[in-house]
């Protein structure tokens, strides 16, 4: 077993590391042996990343390492700075693999968000990959060593989605990013990579109904929603040398494309299924995931029913 870690002696630094995606890749990292410096807002939820790390060294053939948890605002300067130095004096070295999970959705209507819904989206999911990806480069160049920066983007970067204007363009600027810093970072033996996931099972989906998951899963080619293990799979091979010659790309995880924002007609009612993760407020989700269309107000803008909860994607 012990031959087959890829990551053994790595260090692994992980934004977002407090549950979801980035817990997952959390693991799969350390279960390849790599120490993993584990960072999120919620400071609780990063020490239970490092606990349940802590717990995975029971396993045979897998190291326990001296893992360890970070509380910041990575969409702060100063802060992600500080981050950088603390893991450098707590390690002893920068981290060679960096992957930026951390991310946010604030939904809306084009017609009617709000200029702070957009900037702090953009904050969190596209500011903070340009500052979490500058302060490790910065810090792998001066000490002359190599690296594997993983960005974690979503397939709406791709293709858009209804009421998440400021969601897409900040995960298309995360693909922008990615690639543009590959091309610059290259010459100094540092990869950048991107993934995007698609639909993506996490626990909040379990509120979903299941006549809404049948929809969606019959959206998806393979038949099936995906789990944030399999995105932690990628992310795992693209930090490894098994992709050393893999930079500025970005890798889909989606079952295939489905065919987003698919629409049909019921007695006038126009629905339509498309992915958020907006159940931090369950209920109060005011997009029309699988609400129906009020007819326009006197503005000629659709309404939409309040009420409905609405579908989650976890990137």
């Amino acid at each position: 077993m012990a031959s087959q870690l890829r990551l053994r002696s790595a260090l692994a630094l992980v934004t977002g590391a407090g549950g979801g995606i980035g817990r997952a890749v959390s693991g799969r990292l350390a279960g390849e042996g790599a120490t993993v410096a584990a960072c999120d807002l919620d400071g609780a939820a990063a020490r239970e990343t490092v606990r349940l790390l802590r717990g995975r060294g029971s396993e045979e053939g897998v190291p326990r390492g001296a893992h360890a948890s970070f509380q910041v605002d990575v969409s702060e300067a100063g802060a992600t700075r500080r981050l950088l130095e603390q893991v450098q004096a707590c390690f002893s070295r920068p981290p060679s693999i960096v992957v930026s999970c951390a991310g946010i959705n604030r939904d809306e209507f084009l017609l009617h968000m709000s200029e702070d819904d957009w900037d702090r989206v953009i904050a969190v999911n596209l500011k903070s990959i340009f500052l979490v990806t500058q302060a490790a480069a910065q810090a792998l160049v001066s000490s002359g060593c190599h690296g594997s920066i993983i960005n974690i983007s979503s397939i709406i970067g791709k293709v858009g989605n209804v009421g998440q204007t400021n969601y897409a363009a900040s995960k298309a600027g995360v693909i922008g990013l990615t690639q543009t810093a590959a091309r610059e970072l290259g010459r100094h033996g540092i990869r950048c990579n991107s993934v995007l996931p698609g639909f993506i099972t996490t626990p909040m989906t379990q509120k979903v109904p299941q006549k809404v998951l049948d929809k969606v899963i019959g959206m998806i080619p393979m038949g099936h929603m995906g789990s944030p293990e399999d995105v932690a799979d990628v992310v795992a091979f693209l930090a490894s040398e098994a992709s050393g010659y893999i930079t500025g790309a970005s890798v889909e995880v989606t079952g295939m494309r489905p065919s987003w924002g698919g629409r049909e007609q019921r007695s006038g009612t126009q629905m339509e299924v498309f992915s958020c993760n907006c159940f931090k407020d369950p209920g109060l989700c005011t997009l029309p995931h699988h609400s129906a269309w009020l007819p326009a107000g006197e503005d000629s803008v659709p309404r939409l029913q309040k009420g409905w909860q609405c579908m989650a994607q976890e990137c």
